[in-house]
Parts: structure tokens; sequence; C-alpha cells
């Protein structure tokens, strides 16, 4: 089937978006490691992975709950704070190198404190106003921008807390579950029905037209169910965090001393073997059904990165 210039351009728009999110992660992972931003203590602890998977199926299940409860707009205030929260953690770093920048590098000692005080102050009041922003006008656009900070931060966060091994247990992992939740029970589907419904930020938004607006959209399953033709392309925010993640992990840790140019090459290569998996899923969702993004987007990173490893350590 041909596809027309809105479908053309939504998957360019939606593959640059998958790439950007994760450069972008790579360059914000260096600084974050250094200010202690990791999650887990020990990144080569293989329970780690299963401690998120843990989290994920157990966060997952309590937005469930709540949709089956009728409780959307609750679901909707829930994932706005959490969103709330995740752009404040994100900011926080860029805001103080520019107020350090600004004021001086490094500012008198005197004024450290206060310092330090006002930039948690700035990312907070900021956080607020980009997620009243995100509430009161969920344009595409809006969503997309929120999308890519918070995107980029936790892709890096997540990238820099889990050495390869564990990372690798969490994409397998991860892939094998998205595959169960979308086509067996089918709870992936109601979930971002819901998300799409509320206007949320857990999503990334491509529309097929220049006349679509995302306030306008309602869930994906009435539009299935009454055939219309969805006039954006959706993916979720996992779908770039999770395979980008393994190139935050390479760029950290394959060769253990820090960042080199062997594993800016091996990162590199993970993004693009996940580039290659995201074009693959692309002809799948084409077709019009919902489709499981990780197991081909996690199968197209780790293929990227072995190969690179392969030509590193050969």
């Amino acid at each position: 089937m041909a596809l027309s210039k809105g479908e053309i351009y939504s998957i360019i728009g939606m593959g640059a978006i998958f790439v950007f999110t994760q450069i972008l992660a790579l360059l914000i992972s260096g600084p974050m490691s250094d200010a202690g931003y990791q999650a887990f203590e020990d990144p080569e602890d293989p329970m780690n992975p299963i401690m998120y998977m843990v989290i994920i199926l157990l966060f997952t299940g309590v937005i469930l709950l709540l949709i089956k409860a009728g409780k959307k707009n609750f679901v909707q205030l829930l994932i706005l704070f959490a969103s709330c929260l995740a752009l404040y953690s994100v900011l926080l770093l860029p805001l103080f190198y520019i107020v350090w920048y600004i004021g001086g590098n490094p500012p008198p000692a005197w004024s450290q404190d206060s310092l330090i005080a006002f930039i948690n102050l700035l990312a907070f009041v900021i956080s607020v106003i980009l997620t009243y922003i995100l509430y009161k006008f969920p344009e595409w656009y809006v969503v997309n921008t929120l999308g890519i900070i918070i995107g980029a931060g936790v892709t890096a966060i997540l990238g820099i807390s889990l050495g390869l091994y564990p990372i690798l247990i969490l994409l397998i992992g991860l892939a094998i579950y998205d595959a169960i939740a979308v086509y067996k029970t089918k709870h992936m589907i109601a979930l971002a029905d819901a998300v799409t419904e509320q206007h949320l930020p857990v999503l990334l938004v491509v529309p097929k037209s220049k006349n679509y607006s995302f306030r306008d959209q309602k869930g994906i399953k009435s539009s299935l169910k009454k055939k219309k033709k969805i006039e954006a392309m959706f993916m979720g925010l996992g779908d770039i965090i999770i395979p980008g993640s393994l190139a935050v992990s390479a760029y950290t840790f394959f060769s253990n001393g820090g960042p080199t140019f062997e594993s800016t090459m091996v990162a590199m290569a993970t993004i693009i073997g996940g580039l290659i998996g995201f074009m693959a899923l692309m002809k799948f969702v084409m077709r019009g059904n919902p489709q499981a993004g990780l197991p081909l987007l996690n199968t197209g990173a780790i293929l990227g990165f072995a190969v690179a490893v392969l030509i590193f350590t050969i």
C-alpha cells in the first residue's frame, strides 16, 4: 500500500524525535553522572532491572485499576504530578550550569547555599508552569516538547544507573512484556487509549496533516471501532527511553574509564540499530493497528550494540 505524503512526513518526524531524544540523553548523561543522578548504588547488580520491571508492573496496575474504576481525571492528575517531578529533576542540572555561568564560575563561597536554593526554586517554578501549560493547552507540540525533555532525562538517568548486563536484561524483559501486554492481555492498548484521551506527556505525537489538533483527539479505541482514519502517529515515551538507555549505558560503561571514542561509537551504533528497528516497526504501524514497539526497537538496539562491540573488541 502506497503511503501518503502526510504518512511519510509523520514517519520521518517520529524517527527524528527518536534519534534526537536519545542523542540529547547522551549529551546530558555525563554531567548527570558527575552530579550523582544514578538511581542505583551498584549499576552492575542484576537485581536492578528486575526491581525496575516490578515498579513498572505495579504502576501500570494502579493506573489500570483507576481507569476501570472510572477515575480517569485522577489518572490525569497523577501522571501530571509525576511529569512535574520529572521535569524538576531534569531541569535542575542545566539551570545549575546556566546560573553558575551567569554569576561567575565558581561563585563566591558565601553565596553558594543561597544560589543552590534559588536554582531549586527556579526549577520548581518552571516545572509547575510547564505542567500547567500542558494541562490547559495540551496541543501536540506542547506534549512533544515536554515529552522530549522528560524522555531525554529519564533515558540518561536509566542508562547511567544500569551497567551493560543489567540493561540488556531490562531490554529483553520489557520487550517480552510489551508483546504480551499488546497482543495477549491487551492492557497496554487500554492504557494508551486513556493517556491519549487525557492528552498526557507519556507519548509523542506527529500529525499527518496540517490541520490536526491533539486537543480534539479522542481515544484510540473509539477511532478504531468507528474505522476512522487516525490523523496522527503515536509512540509511547517508553519506546524511546528503553532502547535509548542501552545507548547511554554503552556510552558510560563500555570503556570502564568513562566515555571514549569506542564507547561513543558503540552508543551511536546502538541508536542506529534502534532506528532500523523503528523503520521495521513502521511497516506494521502503517497497517492501522496498535503495535508493540519494544520487541523490534529493543532488538534493533541490541543488534546494533552487539555489532559495534564485536568490531571494537576483536
